[in-house]
C-alpha cells in the first residue's frame, strides 16, 4: 500500500533552510519516493493556513518512507528544514 508524505512547510530562515534544498534531492535520490507536487503558493480553500510551501511524496510502502526518512543520510540534514522553517507533516496511506 503506498504511503504520501505530505509537508506543509513555512520557510522562516532562507539560509538554513538552503542548506537542506543543497542535499536533499542527492539523498531522496537512493530511495523510492517520487514527488508527486512541489508548490510555493498552494491555494487555501478551506480553513486558515500560514503562507508556505506545500510538498507531497509517495512511497511505494511503508517500509520504503521509513528507509528515507530515518536514514543516516536524510537525518543529517533534516535538522536545516526544522531550524529553517516551521514544518507541519503527515503519512497518508493509500491504495
Amino acid at each position: 500500500m503506498s504511503v504520501y508524505f505530505v509537508a506543509r512547510i513555512s520557510i522562516t530562515d532562507e539560509s538554513e533552510y538552503n542548506q537542506y534544498l543543497e542535499r536533499c534531492d542527492e539523498v531522496f535520490s537512493q530511495y523510492k519516493g517520487e514527488y508527486l507536487a512541489v508548490d510555493p503558493f498552494p491555494e487555501t480553500i478551506e480553513g486558515e493556513m500560514k503562507a508556505g510551501r506545500s510538498v507531497i511524496i509517495r512511497f511505494p510502502d511503508k517500509s520504503a518512507f521509513d528507509a528515507w526518512y530515518f536514514s543516516k543520510e536524510y537525518q543529517e540534514i533534516l535538522k536545516y528544514r526544522l531550524n529553517g522553517a516551521d514544518c507541519h507533516t503527515i503519512v497518508v496511506k493509500g491504495k
